[in-house]
Parts: structure tokens; sequence; C-alpha cells
């Protein structure tokens, strides 16, 4: 394994025309966007035969995670090597300037999607609606569809840049208003609209297709422990190191200083997200360049590396728990 030439891989995003989008991602992420139109998402990390991620950097450059992955299972992989079929995580930065569809998730193992936001700008009119207000049962939610009064029965809350939010499968949940969020999810894009504000999409003159009945039956009714998340601070000392979701799919820290910290462990993968500053990871007496919107995988065969932070740095570390 010391032979490898792996290293710190950086993914180039791979942009998602979404009518709700907008074109803010210009902002975060270097790549330029394509066209004209709203582009809602920018996929960072994904091993998904539709819209797989490309190394950006060094010799695997142009590779796809796939491809890395099938070369080097287990210099990536470490402990979880033969566990996954493929990298078991999806990444997106996701600009949402109208309102997304309100929708959920399943829950059948098979295509269980799990996700979590992390707010990076809103505004006066963003809003983030995560779950069902209590006492909201399958006939009332009928009857609001009907109405058009969905709103009316899911939670919602005003979001501010730095708040996590927690959507467990199952639970209905929406957001919009010029907001820009991280998103971290299973592998997976199943999802089934519920209500979609009567969007019309432009490329077709038609409402996009619902799946009312999906939706509604894997909803969790009995209300599952998600929305608004409060971080728990575990290291003030050198930098801010808080920890912000830890469930059976993904852990993710958040790591706010100026000065240098360690990343990344002895025999698993980690992934970081900068989403604010710039600086260097360092490992085997190389350096490499990360700044604002850049996503790394380093892989478990790299052990600990050094973060030296050019000035504040708000950085997110995720990993997969074992």
């Amino acid at each position: 394994m010391s032979q490898t030439p792996l290293y710190p891989l950086r993914f180039e995003p791979v942009y998602q025309y979404r009518l709700w989008g907008g074109r803010r991602l210009a902002n975060l992420l270097t790549a330029p966007l394509p066209g004209d139109g709203p582009i809602g998402e920018a996929w960072v990390l994904s091993d998904r035969a539709d819209h797989p991620s490309r190394v950006g950097n060094g010799s695997l450059k142009g590779q796809t995670i796939g491809q890395v992955l099938e070369q080097f299972p287990e210099q990536v992989m470490g402990n979880f090597v033969g566990r996954f079929r493929r990298f078991p995580l999806l990444l997106k930065f996701l600009d949402v300037q109208e309102m997304l569809s309100v929708q959920v998730h399943p829950t059948d193992p098979a295509t269980a999607k799990t996700e979590a936001w992390i707010v990076l700008e809103a505004g006066i009119k963003s809003r983030i609606y995560a779950g069902l207000k209590p006492g909201t049962t399958a006939e009332l939610l009928r009857q609001a569809l009907k109405e058009g009064t969905v709103a009316d029965r899911l939670a919602c809350f005003h979001p501010n840049p730095g708040d996590a939010v927690f959507n467990p499968a199952g639970m209905v949940h929406s957001l919009g208003g010029g907001v820009m969020v991280f998103e971290v999810q299973q592998n997976s894009d199943v999802t089934f609209r519920l209500y979609d504000w009567n969007h019309v999409d432009p490329t077709t003159g038609k409402p996009r297709p619902l799946q009312v009945e999906q939706a509604l039956a894997c909803i969790n009714f009995g209300q599952c422990a998600g929305g608004l998340v409060a971080p728990v601070v575990e290291e003030t000392s050198s930098v801010r190191r808080e920890r912000l979701f830890h469930c059976d799919y993904f852990w993710l820290s958040r790591v706010h200083g100026e000065s240098p910290f360690t990343v990344g462990a002895v025999g698993v993968p980690r992934v970081l997200v900068c989403i604010d500053g710039n600086g260097q990871i360092e490992h085997s007496a190389a350096t490499y360049g990360i700044a604002k919107g850049d996503v790394f995988l380093l892989p478990a065969v790299l052990g600990a590396c050094t973060f030296r932070p050019r000035g504040s740095v708000n950085v997110l570390e995720i990993e997969i728990p074992e």
C-alpha cells in the first residue's frame, strides 16, 4: 500500500439544470456554469453511472471516482473495502432560488436516502420546511393537497448561514427563497414529489409529475428525529471543531479557525469540503491547494494529513461510520 500513487483527490463539479435554481453557484465554484439557464445543483462527489465525478488534479486527472475505486479498492476504502459496491455518499451544492418541491425520500434499504443540509447563504424570503406539524395525519395531508394548503401542515423556519438540518428518509421537506446549501446524502437519487408549488417547467411548458401515493406510503407520520440540529462542540483549543451530523450513514464535522489542524485518519477515507477561505493539504512533503468550493477525497492509505489555512477557513470533514 505504501507504493500507491494515490494522493488527495480533488473532484470537478457536475452541474444540473433545475427549474428552481439560479446562477449563484458561479460565486462558489471555479468551474464555469453551462448556458444561461437556472443551475440548481452541483454534484461535487458522485459515484453514479449517470453523473460520475471526475478527478481534477494529479496523475489520475480525468478518471471517474468509479474507475479509481476499481483500480485501488483497498487503498481508497481501507477498512470498508468490499463493503460498498460504490462510494456510499453523494455530495452536492444547491442554489435554490424558487421553492424546491415538497418531497420525501424512501426508507426502503435499496433506495433509501437520508440527507442533511448546511446553510451557506440565506435571504429574507428563504424558508426551510422540515417535517410535519404535530398531529398531521395522512388524511389531513391528503385534504391539504386537495386544498393547496400543504405548507400549512409543514414545520417551517427561516434559515441562517451555518444552520445544520437533518432530513432522515421518510421525512417531508422542502426549501427555497434564495437559499444556498451544501448537501450530504446516501448515494441514492430517488425522490417522490408530494407537491410542487404549481411550478411549470419552461422546458416543457407543463407541471412536473408528482408521485403522491409513493410519497404518502413512505412518510413517517410518527415524526422522525430530524430538522434543525444543534452543533456539538468537540474542540476549541487551536481551532473550533463541531460535530453536526452523526447518523448511521455519515458523520460530519465543521472546523473553523486559522491554525493548522489534522484531517484524515488511518485506514478510512475522509472527504473535505472547503466552504470558506483557502489553504493547503499537506501529505508526504507534498502540498495540495484547497479553496472555497473545493471537494477532496482523502484515500484511506494516506492516513492523517495536515490542513494548513491561509487566514481563516471553514472546512467540513465527512466520514463513513464503521
